[in-house]
């Protein structure tokens, strides 16, 4: 192979252009960058010291491979690994993620004035995605405002799969639920207790429907403290379980417990909700059963009647199951080299010509020196972004944040731009959404007026069938935070 040809594929050092930090956590910092041949806006994440414990490089190997393996719009997807330039001794990642503008806890927090059309078509994306995922029996497990990413054209993706779970059997899974550690409001009381000793993907339902009564009032249904706390509010509002329910919980002490709970009936979901659409409640409702064999499943719920007008199989894919062999490793005892070995070789899935050349046993290239991977030049953009970042602070300045974004308003077409709407659809890819609120008018992060409240009451009132398509989400693309902001 010729050496300009090498380099030529692996060069990658000029292929983004890091411009602010966008978000810092314990996984490591996350900086917007433009791609200076395409002019696409991608978000890169830097993690540090990924090997320093073997059980946080697991995690972040297990959602690397789950966003590999679940290419859906409505699941955040992974554009690019940067090559690490050592093999054997690489310690840190650089994941290049599409760009999203804000997430669904932010939209919820600065728009008080959703309409239904917007709640509606959020939720039909998650459900859509998690029909995706079920389908390859993959269970989320960590779903809430703050994983579900969010643009100004109303598109969502799930992300952070980073405590997801693959079970291999059609059967309820009991796999490596002993961490699970998700964030408590939205988590299903049979994981409040440790009601069973197997779980099922409507642990996800229970989640989903939590983060849909969230958008329905603005504020979380079940804040609980504790646990004994999330469990009083649960069924402060959906009474306490049945005899048949608490009959089909194998765990003695938390049957116990229930049983000796004072009586409680359920409250009708008409008084807690009211002003909210009938055809709403009664999804949300069978969302948030207590029994989780009342729950429907992704797929149950896309049919629910309260789709009516937006929901499309044609739109809503599955996906075979993912084959054991892909997680293998979550069988045996690994060591930190093991670890950095299957995580070089996840890496490898995004350098196609590395990847085949390692297949073949030809990998060994990598030991006579080190290719140009571009993580150097990362290193000393993301230093420099960091250090203004501390610098800002210090001086008691803002610090740099994602700029959160409006959302757009509904907008109600003619007869005659429903017909030419109709005709758009039919001409789309699969996978595009049927319609979404119109991106030509954007939500007011300020607080709405009376008088457009007067105006918006005067206004009939149309399903999301009725409102004009997006251009970004029918192309499944993200739109850069720079062309929103006003």
């Amino acid at each position: 192979m010729l050496e300009k040809e090498f380099f030529t594929e692996y060069g990658e050092a000029s292929q983004y252009q890091i411009q602010e930090v966008v978000g810092k956590g314990s996984y490591g910092v996350v900086a917007s960058a433009e791609c200076p041949h395409t002019g696409g806006k991608v978000a890169i994440k830097k993690m540090t010291n990924v090997f320093e414990h073997v059980s946080d490089a697991i995690r972040i190997l297990r959602e690397i491979k789950l966003l590999r393996l679940l290419k859906h719009p409505d699941i955040v997807e992974i554009k690019h690994i940067m090559l690490p330039p050592c093999r054997k001794e690489f310690k840190d990642i650089y994941v290049v993620f599409e760009l999203m503008e804000s997430d669904l806890h932010h939209v919820l927090k600065v728009n008080d004035d959703l309409t239904p059309q917007h709640h509606q078509f959020f939720l039909y994306q998650l459900l859509r995605g998690l029909k995706f995922m079920h389908s390859a029996h993959v269970f989320h497990r960590d779903l809430k405002p703050k994983n579900i990413l969010a643009n100004a054209d109303c598109k969502i993706k799930i992300c952070d799969l980073g405590l997801a779970r693959v079970s291999f059997t059609d059967s309820p899974s009991a796999v490596f639920w002993t961490d699970y550690v998700a964030t408590r409001w939205y988590r299903a009381p049979e994981l409040c207790g440790s009601f069973y000793s197997n779980y099922t993907p409507a642990i996800d339902m229970w989640s989903a429907g939590c983060i849909f009564a969230e958008m329905l009032t603005g504020k979380p249904l079940f804040p609980g403290k504790n646990v004994v706390h999330q469990l009083e509010l649960v069924t402060d509002l959906l009474g306490t379980p049945s005899p048949i329910t608490l009959s089909r919980i194998r765990n003695e002490k938390a049957r116990k417990y229930l049983s000796n709970m004072r009586r409680k009936g359920p409250v009708p979901f008409t008084h807690k909700f009211p002003n909210i659409d009938p055809v709403a409640l009664k999804l949300l409702q069978r969302l948030v059963a207590f029994d989780p064999k009342d729950r429907p499943s992704a797929e149950e719920a896309l049919a629910d009647p309260y789709f009516q007008g937006l929901a499309n199989v044609d739109y809503e894919p599955s996906r075979q199951p993912i084959s054991k062999l892909e997680f293998e490793f979550e069988r045996r005892k690994l060591t930190r080299d093991d670890v950095r070995e299957l995580m070089y070789r996840e890496i490898l899935e995004y350098h196609p010509q590395m990847l085949q050349e390692y297949l073949q046993g030809e990998e060994n290239i990598n030991s006579h020196f080190l290719y140009p991977s571009g993580v150097d030049q990362f290193k000393q953009e993301f230093a420099r972004l960091e250090e203004h970042d501390e610098g800002a602070e210090e001086r008691n300045s803002p610090p740099v944040q994602r700029k959160y974004t409006s959302l757009p308003r509904e907008r109600v077409c003619s007869s005659e731009e429903e017909g030419a709407d109709a005709q758009t659809s039919s001409a789309s890819v699969v996978f595009t959404p049927p319609q979404t609120p119109n991106t030509a008018t954007r939500l007011s992060s300020k607080k709405t007026t009376q008088v457009d409240k007067a105006k918006a009451a005067a206004t009939p009132v149309k399903r999301s069938a009725c409102l004009v398509r997006s251009d970004s989400i029918c192309a499944s693309r993200c739109v850069g935070v720079s062309s929103v902001v006003s």
